[in-house]
């Protein structure tokens, strides 16, 4: 595997990195299910040109109306927002007003499209939750660009993890990324407190690191808690604790939720051990304990952060801070 080392390639060196990684693939991973039946294809297609990844890729996020998908990246001097086409052709980027995005979400709705980022800079526009409109144009922020906050206040994020908009406008903050918040928001469409769950702790409803959100169509709120190694689970309604999984998790917590496109499983990526876990979604009523029916085993360093689904197709994709790019996976 020399193929860091051949400058007449004409490749960037996140080229070769890109390159070190599918060889990985091609020859330990070929066939990483080890038994299990393959529920997922990595498409090697994607994107065309990996070159375009220039930072550290900590987030993606679908436009499944559109056929789109928003990557966040971080580094000096890159683009923080690069847009691709689902096919994989790069498009545009932006870099206004994103500092260090750490979660980010597309919100379809009849009219209209837009993308919330998560910024945990410190700097003047981190601890941040914004709103932009799929150019670019920043149309919205919560909290105060560039002061941590605390959690007796709601609109004050202290590096703000991850964020799910539903249709309606509600919003569901998880806060923070290691700051001193510990906690789930729950948001009106006119960016008023609805509730508030949370505070750091090991104990039922309390936080070591909410990592990431999302919502399902049966009113459960689903949160990555990483550092306790478990989700947690809550009415949307009210924000009551419906209870949590935690023993498919002894190796690694978890660090992103997202749902199947037919909602019947979860899929939620686990950075230490490079692996994505395929969880039984429970129906309407107890949650139970979790099952995992799948994994999907990245290579080493991979480092997959964050997760999302084309909510369409199906396709998976994944953001993988160690390997510095992200990756798509097709539904068989």
């Amino acid at each position: 595997l020399v193929l860091l080392s051949p400058p007449s390639w004409g490749l960037t060196a996140n080229g070769y990195l890109f390159l070190y990684f599918q060889v990985l693939k091609a020859f330990d991973y070929s066939s990483p299910w080890k038994g299990q039946e393959q529920m997922y294809k990595l498409d090697i297609g994607w994107p065309k040109i990996p070159e375009y990844f220039t930072g550290q890729t900590f987030c993606v996020a679908v436009d499944s109306l559109h056929g789109l998908v928003f990557v966040g990246q971080r580094g000096d001097n890159v683009p923080k927002v690069l847009v691709f086409s689902e096919e994989g052709y790069f498009l545009y980027s932006w870099n206004n007003t994103v500092e260090m995005p750490h979660g980010i979400f597309v919100l379809n709705t009849a009219t209209d499209s837009s993308v919330w980022i998560t910024d945990v800079g410190t700097g003047k526009y981190g601890h941040t939750v914004k709103q932009y409109s799929p150019s670019g144009k920043l149309m919205q922020i919560l909290g105060t660009p560039g002061n941590a906050g605390s959690s007796l206040i709601p609109l004050q994020f202290d590096q703000p993890a991850d964020i799910f908009v539903e249709e309606s406008g509600d919003i569901y903050v998880v806060d923070g990324d290691g700051g001193m918040n510990n906690r789930l928001l729950k948001l009106s469409n006119d960016y008023k407190e609805i509730w508030l769950a949370g505070t750091n702790g090991t104990g039922i409803g309390q936080f070591k690191i909410p990592h990431s959100v999302t919502v399902d169509p049966f009113g459960r709120v689903w949160v990555a808690d990483r550092d306790n190694k478990r989700i947690q689970v809550f009415d949307k309604v009210t924000g009551e604790w419906l209870g949590s999984w935690s023993s498919c998790f002894s190796e690694d917590g978890p660090y992103s939720v997202r749902f199947t496109a037919n909602y019947k499983y979860l899929i939620v990526a686990q950075l230490n051990i490079n692996r994505l876990a395929i969880l039984a979604a429970p129906p309407v009523g107890s949650i139970g304990d979790c099952v995992m029916v799948n994994t999907v085993q990245l290579a080493d360093e991979t480092k997959p952060h964050l997760v999302d689904v084309d909510m369409k197709s199906g396709a998976v994709y994944v953001a993988e801070i160690g390997a510095q790019q992200v990756q798509k996976y097709i539904p068989l």
